[in-house]
């Protein structure tokens, strides 16, 4: 599982990216994280090692939020990814890991 982090917001390795597309993702944290909606974040992604990918980063707005008991899910927008061909690499892993699974 990937983790994801938000400088001085989301920080340390208990923020695991729980789905990713081209056009959104979803965050699952066990931290109150303080992300307004509608503003717009960095949000550093480090794949797991068994991707082979480095880590990149995402610019994406807070769409909604879900608590669920001892975590919160907290799911985003993608506005844009300053380093693409990282992020379309690991949407692509993650679509090849999925279909043979």
């Amino acid at each position: 599982m990937a983790h994801a982090r938000i400088s001085k917001i989301m920080e340390g390795d208990n923020n695991l990216l729980k789905d990713l597309s081209i056009t959104g993702c979803c965050i699952e944290c066990t931290a109150l994280a303080d992300i307004q909606p509608d503003t717009r974040y960095l949000l550093e992604v480090q794949p797991e090692r068994a991707s082979h990918i480095g880590a990149f980063e995402l610019q994406v707005e807070r769409k909604w939020v879900r608590n669920a008991g001892y975590s919160t899910e907290l799911g985003f927008s993608i506005i844009s990814s300053p380093k693409g061909k990282q992020f379309q690499r690991y949407v692509d892993y993650l679509s090849y890991r999925n279909s043979h699974s």
